[in-house]
């Protein structure tokens, strides 16, 4: 009984452990697996990032129309880039406004997804043809590439130096660092709705929103 108990004790012992060459396989299998993953998970959060971006410009460019609207007045969606990559985006009542009051609703767009200007994107030909206008048209009427406006009138519609704008405007969003994760452009018809648009890089643009 008494020499039985060590015996005892290291069978449990070896039973409970790992050796060396447990743990190293363990190991490799682990970093393999993650090596797998992780293009994965950041093409996901990539993605992510861009819905996300294009989500907010279209609310608050909707959020500025509804104020028109409720407000029977003018409205205006001002967009400013005060230093890249970052570009605030505020509804505000004032036409000369260049930065939000505290009480004006407001987004950030910056980091990974922000504003492009026209020409870095795929072809807007899909969206050219679907909406019945030219590129050259959709690329003149881009408006992430400068500081600007959308001015809302009270019924809803844009208004483009006091008369109803007929333009189409766009708004392209994504990375010109990282064109490998695909683009979102938010497209502001002249009856004041909102679309959303993605494209791979190199691709077709097509609605998803």
């Amino acid at each position: 009984m008494y020499k039985s108990a060590p015996s005892s004790r290291t069978r449990r012992s070896r039973i409970a452990g790992f050796s060396m060459v447990e743990l190293a396989v363990s190991m490799t299998v682990l970093l393999i697996l993650t090596a797998i993953a992780i293009p994965s998970l950041m093409r996901s959060f990539r993605t992510y990032q861009l819905n996300d971006a294009a989500t907010r410009l279209s609310d608050i460019l909707k959020f500025t129309r509804f104020e028109a609207v409720r407000r029977n007045s003018l409205e205006y969606c001002q967009f400013n880039n005060p230093s890249a990559p970052d570009w605030v985006v505020w509804t505000t009542s004032s036409n000369s406004s260049t930065s939000p009051l505290a009480t004006d609703k407001q987004i950030l767009i910056t980091g990974f997804a922000t504003l492009l200007p026209a020409g870095g994107p795929p072809s807007p030909g899909a969206i050219a043809t679907a909406l019945g206008v030219s590129v050259s048209t959709l690329n003149a009427n881009t408006l992430s590439g400068n500081s600007g406006k959308v001015t809302f009138d009270a019924r809803g519609a844009i208004r483009v130096g006091g008369s109803v704008s007929n333009g189409v405007f766009v708004f392209y969003i994504g990375s010109s660092t990282n064109p490998e994760f695909g683009y979102r452009a938010v497209i502001q018809l002249p009856s004041g709705s909102t679309q959303i648009w993605t494209a791979q890089n190199g691709g077709t643009w097509q609605q998803i929103g």
